[in-house]
């Protein structure tokens, strides 16, 4: 951040102006004035610099940084949620991409709003946040239909016919060593549809956060277009944007730990 200043600083257009103007001045007097040439031209960039230090030290020079850092921060996480965006619809049946979209319109509606209208430090705030919670919405999206997909190829009825099998063989069969095995077959085919039905739980509980995140950017929209923002508001972000990235974890921690069969 300092660095970055520091650059701005360096090439703020009137700074700039004053070197260019140093510059030639010096330029002009070492042709008019002879002797001058050691003196004038590093005249002229102390008188830069301290233009430059002026700046870095101006309480409104700070405060246009801080606005531009705002601003670019602001473009830069409308950025990222078009990247993700595109990438999503790469895994979205009709239907999700349907709600892809309308989440998108909305964002584009609260990123025009943001630089169309009156901004504040709160409603700065809102918009950010918003903004997180389109990104963390697309990427649960996105890996919600992964996970979706991925489980749709599982067929339940080979394992529980594999069962019902296991299950006869262990009624008929006498030896100890072979009805252990058995055993243990069956102990994790039960395991592997006890965790389908939990995933397919967590799918549908989700499905309905999506819904819910759907309809908090909507409302926000509204309400950041109407001007209307509050404490209460970035709570709520904070909250849903959370949530939102734990189930976003769990998903991905299956995706890793794929069931097997």
């Amino acid at each position: 951040m300092k660095i970055r200043m520091l650059f701005s600083a360096i090439f703020k257009l009137r700074n700039l102006g004053i070197l260019l103007i140093s510059l030639g001045m010096a330029y002009i007097l070492t042709l008019t004035v002879s002797g001058l040439t050691l003196f004038a031209f590093p005249a002229g960039a102390v008188i830069y610099l301290a233009f430059v230090i002026q700046s870095l030290s101006s309480v409104k020079f700070h405060e246009d940084f801080n606005q531009k850092q705002k601003i670019r921060h602001i473009q830069d996480l409308n950025y990222s949620c078009m990247r993700l965006s595109s990438e999503a619809r790469k895994h979205t049946n009709t239907a999700y991409n349907q709600k892809l979209r309308g989440v998108m319109e909305d964002k584009s509606d609260i990123v025009e709003s943001f630089f169309r209208g009156e901004r504040s430090f709160l409603k700065e705030k809102i918009v950010e946040q918003t903004l997180n919670l389109v990104i963390s919405y697309i990427k649960l999206l996105t890996n919600f239909c992964i996970r979706s997909k991925e489980l749709s190829g599982v067929d339940v009825s080979d394992i529980a016919n594999r069962l019902n099998v296991n299950a006869r063989k262990l009624s008929f069969t006498r030896d100890i060593n072979v009805t252990e095995d058995i055993r243990k077959v069956i102990n994790m085919d039960e395991k592997i549809i006890e965790r389908l039905k939990e995933e397919k739980k967590d799918l549908e509980r989700i499905n309905t956060k999506l819904d819910y995140m759907e309809s908090t950017v909507s409302m926000f929209k509204h309400q950041i277009i109407s001007s209307i923002e509050s404490e209460e508001m970035l709570e709520t972000l904070e909250t849903v944007v959370n949530e939102a990235s734990a189930l976003d974890s769990v998903l991905q921690e299956r995706r890793k730990n794929k069931i097997n069969m």
